[in-house]
């Protein structure tokens, strides 16, 4: 099949849920471009900062939420279940799922002040729902720090090639804010010369490979991690992500160039089997495949960072609805790159567990860009997937730090960034974090059920209709769950009691959220 057809047929919808299914999420929230937004009204020059213009907190947000998710998690359900089930989750889900919590989680927090999704919880269901949820979802980012620390520093060590363009990006940053923020110079001439100087940084790194041990660079990237997230971000994290957001339009958008200039032929079959080494397609494929059709991490920026920065409620629906669907348009380019490489008859599930999901996407975005990028498409491709890895470690950090004020009642930002860290760190460096990870899959989407469920009571409570929330709040919770009960008897059969009472902890969470939020859903709809 030419992957020519799937890219039209995709993006087309994509195009048509984005002017008509976000255009009804607009009118339900009623968007005013003239109420003043929580950037401006709650403007504290830390983190509540009106971004330069819509550009900027969209390269902000769309850097924060891609991370590796749509291209780690596709070409993993891709190599288990085959192509055909991904693509189909990755339309769906993002047009009628993914796109519906990103703008409601985003649009509700503006609403509420900036305050975070857990905090909504608290407003929208009880003081109960908030604690057990904001503890989750803190347990659940200590690890994300870690195992991304993790990814990005054991990257750095393969692939030396690549340290110089990542770190490199920091300072070329910190410079970009400069000139936008303090020197008010012209936006086109900053972009283009923070970009050319990215460009020149890459071709250096491949002349000057940096090595080093494991160790020392998760060292040098927890430092990192915390002086970012107690920056104002200005100058670090919205220059940064703004750059690093034209590393992946220009890195997806030269793929599907290629796709159009070779038009390579899918080899691969469509649809593999029901059963893998990872579970049923369903619902392990909806779990697997979070980042690129819904996650629930998208929720803590969109509540966390995002809704504190934007300067108008007109660019919700861009930023929002817009950042989930160009996540969706990565997740096909990853499906393709991944299903062009390989013929009917292969053990895909063993050449994923030998190759590793970055170097099958690696390899493959090299064959589909290979008249462009000659032979360097593969360097190119996990240079610009450590950028997005580093990004999503310190926006995760910054979060996980206000959620920590919040719990915690740390009013110190220093203090309560150093205990994240130091958590983070001693998880990472301990190498347990490995053996965690698998059950988290499902908490990811665990976050997003319960993010819809708190955004369904919320419109309720406004005596606004939550017939586009609460509908996939119920299809992700039952999903989940599912998931978790399948994960729990595979532990409980391999005698694995951390991941065993790990998944039992996400269940009971999942079930007392339910006691909390079903009364509330109907006593509310029966007035």
């Amino acid at each position: 099949m030419n992957s020519l057809i799937i890219v039209i047929i995709t993006l087309g919808l994509f195009i048509l849920a984005y002017r008509f299914y976000a255009k009804r999420l607009e009118s339900l929230w009623q968007i005013d471009p003239k109420r003043p937004t929580p950037a401006f009204s709650k403007y504290d020059s830390v983190d509540f900062i009106p971004a330069k213009n819509w550009l900027v907190i969209f390269g902000h947000h769309f850097a924060s939420i891609a991370g590796a998710g749509p291209i780690i998690g596709p070409v993993i359900a891709v190599m288990l279940w085959g192509w055909l089930p991904a693509v189909l989750w990755v339309v769906l889900g993002t047009i009628f799922i993914g796109g519906v919590h990103d703008f409601g989680a985003l649009i509700t927090s503006v609403r509420e002040g900036g305050s975070s999704i857990s905090d909504i919880a608290q407003q929208a269901i009880s003081k109960k729902a908030k604690i057990i949820f904001s503890l989750f979802v803190w347990l659940a980012l200590i690890l994300v720090i870690a195992v991304f620390a993790w990814l990005c520093a054991d990257t750095f060590v393969k692939e030396p090639k690549i340290v110089l363009p990542s770190l490199g990006l920091i300072p070329v940053a910190i410079i970009t804010g400069y000139f936008l923020y303090n020197l008010r110079l012209n936006n086109m001439f900053v972009t283009i010369t923070g970009l050319l100087c990215l460009t020149g940084l890459i071709f250096l790194g491949n002349i000057l490979p940096i090595n080093s041990q494991i160790n020392i660079w998760l060292l040098v990237l927890f430092i990192y991690s915390y002086i970012a997230s107690v920056l104002p971000v200005n100058i670090l994290l919205q220059p940064r992500d703004y750059l690093s957001s034209f590393l992946l339009f220009f890195c997806v958008g030269v793929g599907y160039l290629g796709l159009v200039l070779s038009q390579p032929k899918i080899t691969m079959p469509y649809y593999h089997a029901w059963n893998s080494t990872d579970g049923y397609l369903w619902p392990a494929l909806f779990v697997t495949i979070a980042c690129g059709a819904v996650s629930g991490f998208h929720s803590l920026i969109a509540s966390g960072t995002t809704s504190k920065q934007i300067a108008n409620e007109r660019h919700i629906k861009r930023v929002g609805y817009g950042g989930m669907v160009a996540e969706g348009a990565v997740a096909i380019m990853a499906i393709i790159a991944t299903s062009v490489m390989f013929n009917n008859g292969e053990n895909f599930t063993g050449i994923l567990k030998n190759t590793g999901p970055v170097s099958i996407f690696g390899k493959g975005y090299g064959i589909i860009t290979g008249k462009l990028f000659g032979s360097n498409g593969q360097f190119i491709a996990i240079t610009v997937l450590n950028a997005f890895i580093l990004t999503t470690l310190d926006t995760a950090t910054r979060i996980t730090r206000y959620i920590s004020e919040e719990l915690f009642r740390i009013k110190n930002r220093y203090i309560s960034t150093l205990l994240v860290v130091a958590l983070g760190a001693g998880l990472a460096f301990s190498g347990k974090w490995n053996r965690i990870w698998p059950a988290f899959g499902a908490s990811n989407q665990l976050v997003a059920a319960l993010a819809l469920f708190v955004i369904s009571c919320w419109l309720i409570a406004k005596n606004k209709t939550s017939k586009f929330t609460l509908p996939p709040a119920f299809f992700m919770l039952v999903t989940t769950v599912l998931a978790l009960v399948f994960q729990g008897i595979k532990y409980l059969m391999q005698r694995d009691i951390v991941l065993l009472t790990i998944s039992v902890i996400l269940i009971i969470l999942a079930g007392f959220m339910v006691f909390e939020i079903m009364p509330i859903i109907f006593r509310r709809k029966g007035r």
